[in-house]
């Protein structure tokens, strides 16, 4: 039967450690890791370089993300990690090069939370579908001050839809505080 726990928590709290501890129970070496980050700095490729150490080398890599569910339906590893929500959400953002945050309407906003929601909705879906298990990293972004400027306002609200989303669709969920997990659902 699959299952589908999602890891939330603040920055540097270690939601990725505690997901790929679960993901080690639910799958052992079987686990297939979703890798959102895209390189864009230095800061980021030392990030994404020192998750790649820490992996079982035994597991399977997609970079992208996009197109989830597709990947989750054909790959033969019975346990799928997505680290992470809101990093892939940053990728959605920036997809368009053209777009100005400070101009973007309503109803554009609407439409790509709802893309957002879709991808990951499909992706929930093929791994029901498949009878896999699913561990989804995310960062918890509302428990702070809302951000100055409309870009991350918009992000945030994005952010935090999705997190309902993904909870309520969860079968377990934790937060992480300082390494810590606390199961909430």
């Amino acid at each position: 039967m699959s299952k589908v726990i999602m890891v939330t928590g603040g920055s540097r709290s270690g939601k990725s450690v505690i997901a790929e501890e679960k993901a080690k129970e639910c799958g052992g070496r079987s686990v297939l890791y979703l890798a959102t980050a895209i390189p864009v700095d230095e800061d980021m490729k030392e990030r994404i370089r020192r998750h790649q150490e820490r992996r079982d080398a035994e597991w399977g890599t997609y970079e992208g993300y996009r197109d989830l569910g597709q990947i989750v339906r054909h790959t033969e590893k019975s346990t799928v990690l997505l680290d992470c929500v809101t990093v892939m959400i940053t990728n959605f953002l920036f997809e368009d090069q053209e777009r100005n945050f400070d101009e973007i309407s309503s109803r554009e906003i609407e439409d790509l939370e709802s893309e957002v929601i879709m991808e990951l909705s499909d992706l929930i879906k093929g791994i029901r579908d498949e009878n896999k298990n699913l561990i989804i990293v995310t960062n918890e972004v509302g428990m702070s001050l809302v951000p100055a400027y409309r870009l991350g306002r918009i992000f945030s609200d994005i952010a935090g839809k999705a997190n309902q989303v993904l909870a309520s669709l969860s079968d377990e969920v934790y937060l992480s505080v300082s390494g810590l997990p606390l199961r909430l659902k």
